[in-house]
């Protein structure tokens, strides 16, 4: 079945700091998450649904997996755009990224996590997603209706 809510995606650009590389001359590769959650942020901000609004929520939304595949090394100074997209929501959150440099397009790593809704106030994981994250889907692609933008292609903007 094909949810009409998805997939929601946007893209952020970054230029590699100083303090990312190793002495190998390339990113650390525990760097990449960080690097995911600022692409991840950026598409929860989209939805209207950030981590401060899940607490507000009553929900907390551990990542529970994490997979990272490094496909070419980043460098010192080099843009890159990582695009965060939203693929599943029904009973976990599944994002999936894909870095590639910002000039050429050259794919440089994919990955994907995966989180889930845990009740704050019985600390018990939800094996179904709240109905508020529905409702934030749907506002979210009647907005982008609204400004007569495609459904389901990035930021409002």
């Amino acid at each position: 079945m094909t949810d009409t809510l998805l997939p929601i995606s946007t893209t952020i650009d970054i230029e590699i700091p100083f303090q990312d590389i190793d002495a190998m001359e390339i990113v650390w590769h525990g760097n990449y998450p960080r690097y995911l959650e600022i692409a991840r942020c950026a598409l929860l901000d989209c939805i209207e649904y950030d981590y401060p609004r899940m607490r507000d929520s009553g929900y907390a939304w551990p990542i529970i997996d994490m997979r990272i595949k490094y496909i070419k090394p980043l460098h010192f100074k080099q843009r890159i755009c990582v695009c965060a997209t939203l693929t599943e929501f029904e009973n976990r959150l599944k994002i999936e990224f894909l870095i590639t440099d910002a000039h050429t397009g050259e794919k440089l790593s994919k990955a994907y996590s995966i989180q889930v809704a845990v009740d704050m106030r019985t600390k018990e994981m939800c094996f179904v997603s709240p109905p508020l994250l529905r409702e934030k889907l749907v506002d979210y692609q009647q907005k982008k209706m609204a400004l007569n933008q495609p459904p389901a292609t990035g930021l409002l903007s």
